[in-house]
């Protein structure tokens, strides 16, 4: 592949694979972009104030950039619950500060507001009734799921548990442990803070953000870690660099220079199967699909005799390919009838996304392009930029006959599976206007190649 050299993982640092997809954390907690990357910069001056040691700035820092990895992992669940848009039932509640009255009056407000009454009686009936239990169930699931997948991209336990407990409260009124104190991780204590900060500060400026900081000191934080804070908070450079357009480059450049992590290519295949994770605990009906799409797509290469390395690259591509689906709400991507037409506009700027969140990442610079266009069609009328013919890379076309397979072989909140022979059936009247001939044909052939192998010689 004439440009694949450019875009190896050489020289590449672990900061800054992370904190460029960190901004696909964000569209799922409906933050406004670059949310983690300004909580590492908070957290991280806070832990120089601590004097931390390198290794413990470290662990902080890879925290910080990581705290959401898990939060794909209840959306269904919230959307199922309040009826209604995950994304903004996520931004909203970040607001609250836990009192029954504010609690109380987000549960009427946010519950339902698009259903029938009797529906949105029995939901909301069903939060107030089990509210605490509820509560905790979901804030679990993020916690203990964002801490697998740390554990998957290879950070140690400090990384894994600082995410686990990252909603858990000084006095004890935090979840899903309810642990209090300096039992709660330093890390989790410090990302907590910084969460707060900038969720206000970007709603209402700095003095929100401090406000907030003051009236949840020793419920919500460490009332030192407040302190320190506050100190800090006391510098208008803090907040000019907190606010300036060059901090994603400064965070890299924050990354403990001690315990700089170069990423090899190994490393860079772990990341792109933890976000991948990521991508696909955000509907019941995509469990697997990123990695279902990359076995499809390195079933279509090797049998175009893509040489390994390049077989690789696209692999990385296809497990990668729906992290802008991360902010589109599961009330669309679990709706069971028909999309209108406002739902069709957002569900087609998730391949946009997933262009921009990989543009960020320069070993992924050339393969966002490739992920990007795996809607696009031979006849023009595919999304996002209407591509035709020979202005789709070959590579986006087997993408998108491996998508288009797996999309069809899966159950679907709106069809049951198909059979293999179906949706082979079905692709077939795509050919040559939706999709590539010679790349649905290798599919094809692949898929007869394991067939034909005996079955207990298949994992051999």
């Amino acid at each position: 592949m004439d440009d694949l050299n450019d875009h190896r993982a050489t020289s590449l640092r672990l900061g800054e694979v992370l904190g460029a997809l960190s901004y696909a954390l964000d569209l799922t907690e409906g933050q406004p972009a670059g949310h983690c990357i300004r909580c590492c910069y908070i957290g991280m001056e806070i832990g120089r104030e601590l004097q931390l040691s390198p290794e413990q700035a470290r662990g902080l820092y890879y925290t910080l950039l990581l705290k959401d990895l898990g939060c794909s992992s209840n959306a269904a669940r919230i959307c199922e619950l309040y009826l209604n848009d995950d994304i903004a039932i996520k931004h909203d509640f970040k607001l609250l500060d836990g009192s029954l009255l504010q609690v109380l009056s987000f549960v009427l407000s946010h519950t339902g507001p698009q259903s029938g009454l009797s529906q949105r009686f029995r939901a909301l009936q069903n939060i107030l009734q089990n509210g605490t239990k509820l509560a905790r169930d979901v804030i679990e699931t993020r916690c203990v799921r964002g801490a697998e997948i740390a554990r998957k991209i290879r950070f140690d336990e400090t990384v894994a548990e600082g995410i686990k407990n990252l909603d858990e409260h000084w006095d004890g009124s935090g979840k899903p442990g309810a642990i209090k104190g300096y039992s709660i991780p330093l890390y989790s204590r410090i990302a907590l803070l910084a969460q707060v900060v900038d969720v206000f500060q970007m709603a209402g400026g700095s003095e929100a953000a401090r406000r907030e900081v003051k009236k949840r000191t020793a419920s919500w934080f460490d009332p030192a870690l407040a302190k320190i804070f506050e100190r800090i908070s006391q510098r208008q450079a803090f907040w000019t660099a907190l606010n300036s357009a060059k901090l994603q480059r400064d965070i890299f450049d924050l990354e403990p220079a001690m315990h700089v992590t170069q990423v090899d290519e190994d490393y860079l295949d772990d990341i792109a199967t933890g976000f991948a994770q990521v991508v696909d605990l955000k509907s019941p009906y995509t469990a697997g699909h990123s990695e279902r799409v990359t076995a499809y797509t390195d079933i279509i290469s090797r049998v175009l005799k893509f040489p390994e390395e390049r077989r690789r690259w696209l692999r990385r591509a296809a497990l990668l390919h729906d992290i802008g689906k991360l902010g589109v709400s599961n009330a669309i991507l679990d709706k069971p009838g028909q999309l209108t037409a406002s739902e069709w506009v957002i569900v087609k700027q998730h391949p946009t996304q997933t262009e921009r969140i990989l543009s960020r990442v320069k070993a992924f610079e050339n393969l966002a392009a490739v992920a990007g266009a795996h809607h696009e069609r031979l006849d023009g009328k595919g999304y996002p930029k209407g591509l035709k013919g020979d202005e789709i890379r070959l590579e986006s076309r087997i993408l998108a006959v491996a998508d288009i397979f797996d999309a069809l072989t899966a159950k679907r909140p709106y069809r049951s599976a198909m059979t293999v022979p179906l949706a082979f059936e079905t692709m077939d009247k795509m050919e040559g206007v939706h999709i590539d001939a010679n790349c649905l044909r290798a599919l094809k052939q692949g898929f007869d190649s394991l067939v034909a192998v005996p079955a207990d010689t298949k994992h051999k």
